[in-house]
């Protein structure tokens, strides 16, 4: 089968950075599924895993967590899928990549795509939803049926892959949304998804928020950068607020005014289940289900905002260097072998 991975970690305008390949096809066991890859995303976690260092990969490494595609065979265990269903999914961080014609991935990670999306949209979504209900729902523990309708959420980072699924999100929960954004184009884009209000990274927070009518907020949602925006978040937060953060921190985080608040901070890391294969693995099937009927009945609509074709070393290339310049408004997804 065609594929596309390192076996050295180089810089993206490096040739071998990213190379074509052709492997073995995989066959299925236990709970496995093996899907015939449509159509693939790229996301920040696939330059990170790629990012320069010292080693070398004895057998080459596919990269790649966001697909969308059709069963092609099962392993024996499985049930709850069969060969020809239409499927999406982020995978394991710690398995083959999405990069390749066909992928093995555990069918408890693993939902029927959107009736409404073709492979390409619908590869467009199930890491970041993953991560965004995960963050809001379950880290948050905000209601999703409205409980808590009324709160005020700040998402720094709205227009990024998570974000503008955060948006849509909390939206439906009844939450006023504020998103921060640094350019225009970003701004426009999270307001179409429903942000109550956007605001620049030109002032602090709090400055910001002020303006608005707004001394603190309820909950933040860090997609962005928690070194940099740590000191102004704990600021903006109120008493017995919570903050979840998806970037590793650089460096220690200043503490005394959380605990003087009774605040919490959450870490959400969507590949936690898969990795630690936890009890409650199943639950990415059961929520990306559920996204998937948010999606078909329109109450929430899909992130691509660039398609390339087709699947091959030199477009997912320039893929990771389009990420890596900050400048992605939505997801950028390839197309077909």
């Amino acid at each position: 089968m065609k594929a596309v991975g390192l076996t050295r970690y180089l810089p993206i305008d490096h040739p071998d950075a990213l190379i074509d390949l052709e492997l073995p096809k995989p066959l299925p066991a236990g709970h496995d599924i093996l899907v015939r890859v449509e159509a693939v995303s790229v996301n920040p976690v696939d330059t990170k895993v790629r990012a320069p260092k010292d080693k070398v990969e004895d057998e080459p490494r596919v990269l790649g967590w966001d697909a969308a595609g059709v069963v092609d065979a099962v392993g024996p265990d499985v049930t709850l899928f069969a060969p020809g269903d239409a499927v999406y999914y982020a995978g394991d961080i710690t398995r083959q990549g999405s990069n390749s014609e066909y992928q093995l991935v555990d069918e408890r990670l693993v939902a029927k795509k959107p009736a409404s999306l073709d492979f390409a949209a619908a590869a467009a979504l199930p890491l970041t939803a993953i991560t965004a209900f995960e963050s809001l729902f379950e880290r948050l523990n905000i209601d999703k049926l409205g409980a808590d309708a009324g709160h005020k959420l700040l998402i720094i980072g709205g227009a990024g892959g998570v974000g503008s699924l955060a948006i849509q999100f909390a939206r439906l929960a009844g939450l006023t949304v504020i998103a921060t954004a640094g350019r225009k184009e970003s701004a426009d884009w999270c307001r179409a998804l429903g942000a109550d209000h956007v605001i620049g990274r030109d002032k602090p927070l709090t400055e910001a928020l002020a303006e608005l009518g707004l001394k603190h907020v309820d909950y933040i949602f860090n997609a962005a950068d928690t070194d940099a925006y740590w000191a102004e978040s704990v600021a903006a937060l109120k008493p017995q607020g919570k903050i979840v953060a998806i970037v590793d921190n650089r460096g220690p985080l200043a503490m005394g005014e959380m605990k003087a608040k009774s605040a919490s901070l959450h870490w959400e890391m969507m590949f936690t289940r898969a990795m630690f294969r936890t009890d409650d693995m199943i639950h990415q099937h059961q929520l990306l289900a559920e996204v998937a009927a948010w999606v078909d009945a329109g109450k929430v609509r899909g992130t691509l905002a660039e398609t390339v074709s087709p699947i091959n070393a030199a477009n997912l290339r320039a893929a990771h260097a389009k990420l890596e310049s900050g400048t992605m408004v939505g997801k950028l997804v390839l197309a077909g072998w």
